[in-house]
């Protein structure tokens, strides 16, 4: 995920008096400026806008940028790899201070730089996708798609597929089902920041009242994260049916009877934790004729998530997976 200092131009063109190198208001000289209102205002915008391969919510803000109360002066050093490119990044504002590049023709150049980036990235999608079977195939089998997802889930930064993928499983059967999910939460979004009960909340058709709700760990659930889901459903302004935690890790006995004790507590709200692969294959099977509209819309989803959530690499990859099953039919 590419990190770029979008607001020092950006509020060097809109306000020519203040310092590029000062972006933070607790600096507290005359010359610096909010480099944050600049990203919520403007930028965030921006990048959704035009699906730049950026970090929507700190496309400015970075964790090496972020909450300095001192200029950002070549001779700082800022802590992240590779060294150099925060180094050259220091170099940036530092070049429009002294006049040797204007703020326009940087920004200009920043942009241009991540729109070859898209559409380098963009390309290679289009290619993979080409290389996929036509729709006149015999689809996977149920048991093919969980091992290719099962692999997917094996790589590198996959701790938002499992949201995915019980997405997928809604979005494929919900209309039989008369059930829908709420628009997803982005990756890094606190529940406590969104109102949100879990990672995926779904409502009965022509209902916006959420009945069932689940959480996504890539470790153990522990009987903690029980409790906070107790409270969460305590706190909930409509009866919660289901509370059910997906996890990839192992589930020990314990935590499973803590769950299954928690009916009588809740007044008639289930809490289940169940295995990610588990869920899966049960779903495939039952759903077994919607298996192919299932892979579709994960595809699909995977495809659309934000490379700050869906690495361009794992987005890759699931194509790549995709392709060599298919090839192994032939």
């Amino acid at each position: 995920m590419h990190k770029t200092p979008y607001g020092l131009p950006v509020g060097q063109i809109d306000r020519p008096d203040v310092d590029p190198r000062k972006p933070y208001t607790e600096i507290g000289d005359p010359d610096a400026f909010s480099g944050r209102s600049y990203d919520e205002r403007y930028i965030t915008h921006f990048v959704y806008e035009n699906r730049l391969p950026l970090n929507p919510t700190t496309a400015f803000l970075t964790p090496a940028f972020r909450n300095l109360d001192r200029p950002l002066t070549t001779d700082l050093e800022l802590v992240g790899r590779p060294r150099q490119v925060y180094r050259a990044t220091l170099q940036l504002p530092d070049d429009v201070y002294r006049e040797r590049i204007a703020a326009e023709d940087l920004l200009t150049e920043i942009v241009r730089i991540l729109l070859l980036i898209r559409e380098e990235k963009q390309t290679r999608i289009n290619t993979l996708l080409a290389g996929l079977s036509s729709e006149d195939t015999l689809p996977l089998s149920s048991e093919e798609i969980v091992n290719l997802i099962e692999q997917h889930l094996k790589c590198k930064n996959s701790s938002r597929l499992p949201v995915l993928i019980v997405a997928a499983a809604y979005n494929s059967v919900g209309e039989r089902l008369g059930e829908r999910i709420l628009p997803l939460h982005s990756h890094n979004a606190a529940d406590e920041q969104t109102g949100s009960l879990g990672d995926v909340e779904v409502c009965l058709k022509n209902d916006d009242h959420v009945v069932t709700v689940y959480e996504m760990k890539m470790k153990r659930v522990t009987v903690d994260d029980i409790d906070r889901a107790l409270e969460k459903i305590a706190s909930a302004t409509n009866r919660i049916h289901n509370y059910i935690f997906i996890t990839t890790d192992v589930i020990s006995d314990d935590v499973k009877s803590y769950a299954a004790g928690c009916y009588a507590k809740t007044g008639g709200a289930e809490i289940a934790v169940l295995d990610c692969i588990g869920f899966l294959r049960h779903f495939l099977h039952f759903f077994h004729r919607s298996r192919a509209k299932f892979l579709d819309s994960y595809q699909n989803l995977v495809l659309s998530e934000p490379d700050s959530a869906v690495s361009q690499p794992l987005k890759e990859a699931l194509l790549a997976l995709r392709q060599a099953a298919e090839a192994d039919r032939e």
